[in-house]
């Protein structure tokens, strides 16, 4: 599924898209971690924010 840009309501705002370059930036900045950190942990965990920093603060 495309990230469709305009709708920008919680749902999309709730979920990291690795998809778009600009999205893996912001987060790989945001977190502190590398992008295969972030592609592991989505991989591990899910998508969306919440859980990527729940499971990084573990």
């Amino acid at each position: 599924m495309s990230d469709n840009k305009s709708k920008t309501g919680s749902p999309d705002r709730d979920r990291i898209n690795l998809s778009e370059d600009y999205e893996v930036q912001y987060w790989t900045k945001e977190l502190g971690i590398s992008e295969k950190e972030l592609r592991d942990v989505i991989q591990a965990v899910g998508n969306t924010s919440k859980a990527v920093r729940e499971h990084l603060s573990k």
